[in-house]
């Protein structure tokens, strides 16, 4: 184990041997740390946090701390982080709430660029991407793939889907499907995310599979119930297809149009 002199690691923190901690950064008593993670200078790792492996923490990240949350009395939530995931520089995660899921989750090889925040009671989960400044309120989850661009804010309870991107400085108040793209204060839709499910090796025909079924959903004046049912009924064999009607149907924020 490689922990600096100048470093603070309470005596019952768990950390792997392999973990490295660097000068002045402070590791709190409850937190658990795997093995390759790597804890740069001026770091605070806190509350009942857990740290997945090859995880990387760049200076003055703060992680583990309690909820802003007028409701909170120091109840034990948690914070449970997955495995090589970047944090750069200023990036703040909160544990949950007693009143929420009590803990906040991130899965698996996220990148949080500078001054991103994740409030309490959120799910991150995996290869999200949130560029400097994105913020995400209380309650929010975030599905695999996601794209937040910067200076975009995110409010409470609100899902994004799989694959979606979110434009920079964007103030996002209502769900956003998978696949899709918006921007704009409030967000609105702007089509598919094709720069993006071509990267990830969508294929023609499920590209246009979600393009059709996005007409139907958002374009052609059906209504929901019956766009779901036609998208259904063309392309059944297509399961991004079922995905998108599926998120649309079971929003209750409202969808960004």
């Amino acid at each position: 184990m490689s922990i600096h002199p100048s470093a603070i690691v309470h005596p019952k923190a768990e950390l792997d041997p392999s973990v490295e901690v660097g000068p002045f950064s402070i590791i709190g008593e409850h937190v658990k740390i795997a093995k390759g993670t790597k804890v740069a200078a001026h770091v605070v790792i806190d509350g009942w946090t857990e740290i997945g492996e090859e995880c990387a923490f760049y200076p003055f990240v703060s992680v583990g701390q309690p909820p802003q949350d007028l409701k909170y009395k120091g109840e034990p939530t948690r914070l449970k982080i997955g495995k090589q995931n970047t944090f750069r520089e200023y990036v703040t995660l909160n544990r949950g709430t007693q009143g929420g899921r009590g803990e906040t989750v991130i899965g698996d090889r996220n990148f949080f660029m500078a001054y991103v925040h994740v409030a309490h009671d959120c799910i991150v989960g995996n290869q999200v991407i949130l560029a400097n400044a994105a913020t995400l309120a209380g309650h929010i989850t975030i599905g695999d793939h996601a794209i937040l661009g910067g200076l975009s804010g995110i409010h409470q309870f609100v899902k994004i889907g799989a694959y979606a991107m979110i434009g920079g400085c964007s103030a996002v108040a209502q769900d956003v499907p998978p696949y899709v793209s918006v921007a704009g204060n409030r967000a609105k839709l702007y089509g598919l995310n094709l720069i993006g499910l071509k990267r990830h090796g969508f294929s023609k025909e499920r590209i246009e599979a979600l393009k059709g079924a996005y007409k139907l959903l958002f374009r052609s004046g059906l209504t929901l119930r019956e766009a779901a049912k036609q998208a259904r009924e063309k392309w059944k064999e297509i399961a991004d297809v079922e995905s998108l009607v599926s998120f649309v149907e079971q929003s209750e924020r409202g969808i960004s149009r």
